[in-house]
């Protein structure tokens, strides 16, 4: 298995070349050469695995035995899963009106980006290990990945870890979830800037190639391409825990409906897709609605500002992933993703080929929801089942209200033939404990563990990056000053 960049100029990797890269040196994105493809056996005889099992199966499609043994790979697994809450690490409630809920957040920090973040964190300790290495990742983060990011290399020797949070956008939570970790080889900077600014001076960084090799420069965002691996098993466990029978033919499909920010979830879903598991996928986003209008019309282009919402960790304007999906479609056309990025890159606007946004509208359907929606479905799922969801599982459950009533087409089109039946699952990425403002705002009470109340009394640590300042100059500094002391 070998991974090129999805502009064509880099030269293939291995697992390890792509889990030790940000992006590609070409400014592109890493993927398989060739996804596999599954039979109808190998999905039946999954269906019955855990999804620890899962991750399992999937990691072990994209990893070769000769990089990383296979009961090696099961034991960095199990490892990295050995934190989680829940005994079956996800869960999935089955709530009034159809609505399938499958949770994602039972890590450390309450989010979904434990889940692959903590088999990244496993997957770089064991090389680096193995060949004496160290390492210095770069991170930025609308609100979740930098918690998980740091979670997951805490207090590691051999890896140092520069989070850039945007002050003011995450929640109260999110931020302390990343300031109270006191380590050593942890360093928080709170930039006064959103998430789409914080992204520039990582990607100077990355694109200084002498001084990201002298440092061994990595990204732990969905960037990594193993972030994008583990999420693949979201969507076949989603799959196997709702379809109805494996014993129909053809197998039955099972609509996945996924919160959108950075677009690795989606991206994810397409792979599966590609892999043969007979989904739907439907992108539901907030009012940062880019990957709406690229679905909807072809238009891949910034909106004129950024607008801070409910669901924070998804205002963002600038998806990296697409760029994986639209490769994918193309029949991995380098040489068009090249064009068409760069022809992004220049002007921050871009209208698809028709032929590929034909191709990106039969793959995928496309939501977007406002504060307003965001806050009536919490309502009404707390209303019918006392259950809270976060404000991102919200935008997911706002697509599932928004369908025709099941049952009162059933019972409309009694007479015919019509099959309404297909199963949804909802992708939940986080606990609403994290968002206590956007609960107060839908009228509804926290429920907050004790890990996430005696945040607000530990000691913080971080480095403010004011507007004006020179954002990389100061992470370069920072990183020569740490390496120094090395």
């Amino acid at each position: 298995m070998e991974y090129v960049s999805t502009r064509g100029s880099a030269g293939a990797v291995d697992f390890e070349g792509a889990l030790f890269s940000g992006y590609a040196p070409d400014g592109g994105l890493f993927m398989p050469q060739s996804i596999p493809s599954l039979d109808w056996e190998t999905l039946r005889r999954w269906s019955c695995l855990s999804y620890r099992d899962l991750v399992k199966e999937l990691c072990s499609l994209f990893i070769t035995a000769e990089l990383v043994p296979r009961s090696t790979l099961s034991d960095l697994i199990d490892r990295a899963f050995s934190r989680f809450r829940h005994k079956d690490v996800v869960h999935l409630s089955k709530l009034k009106d159809g609505l399938n809920v499958l949770e994602l957040w039972h890590g450390v920090t309450y989010a979904f980006k434990d889940l692959s973040l903590s088999c990244t964190g496993q997957f770089l300790q064991y090389f680096l290990e193995k060949k004496q290495k160290h390492v210095t990742i770069l991170v930025g983060t609308s609100g979740d990945t930098g918690s998980s990011a740091i979670e997951s290399v805490r207090g590691q020797n051999n890896m140092d870890i520069f989070v850039l949070l945007p002050k003011g956008f995450c929640t109260q939570i999110q931020e302390l979830q990343m300031t109270t970790v006191i380590e050593d080889n942890v360093h928080v900077f709170a930039a006064h800037g959103n998430s789409d600014e914080i992204d520039e001076p990582i990607k100077e960084l990355f694109a200084d190639v002498d001084f990201a090799r002298k440092h061994n420069l990595m990204s732990l965002n969905s960037v990594n391409w193993s972030r994008i691996m583990v999420q693949i098993a979201h969507h076949f466990y989603a799959y196997f825990q709702c379809a109805p029978s494996l014993d129909a033919t053809p197998l039955p499909v099972v609509e996945i409906v996924v919160p959108t920010g950075g677009g690795g979830n989606i991206t994810a879903g397409c792979i599966a897709q590609k892999m043969g598991l007979p989904i739907r996928l439907v992108a539901v986003v907030n009012s940062n609605d880019i990957i709406h209008r690229t679905v909807q019309h072809g238009d891949f282009s910034l909106a004129e500002s950024m607008k801070a919402t409910l669901a924070s960790a998804m205002d963002i304007q600038e998806p990296y992933n697409v760029e994986r999906i639209l490769w994918l479609l193309s029949g991995s056309d380098s040489s068009l993703m090249k064009a068409l990025m760069e022809r992004f890159s220049a002007s921050k606007s871009l209208k698809l080929p028709e032929d590929l946004h034909r191709k990106l509208s039969e793959t995928l359907r496309s939501c977007s929801a406002s504060d307003e929606d965001i806050v009536r479905a919490m309502q009404r799922c707390w209303e019918e089942n006392r259950y809270l969801l976060c404000p991102h599982s919200a935008v997911a459950a706002h697509y599932h209200y928004s369908q025709p009533d099941r049952a009162c087409l059933r019972q409309k089109f009694s007479c015919f033939s019509f099959h309404f039946s297909m199963p949804r699952c909802c992708l939940a990425p986080a606990s609403a404990a994290k968002f206590q403002d956007a609960l107060l705002q839908a009228g509804l009470v926290p429920q907050l563990p004790p890990e996430i109340t005696a945040l607000t009394a530990m000691e913080t640590r971080s480095t403010p990056l004011e507007r004006g300042q020179d954002w990389a100059q100061a992470l370069r500094e920072r990183i020569e000053a740490v390496a120094q002391r090395r």
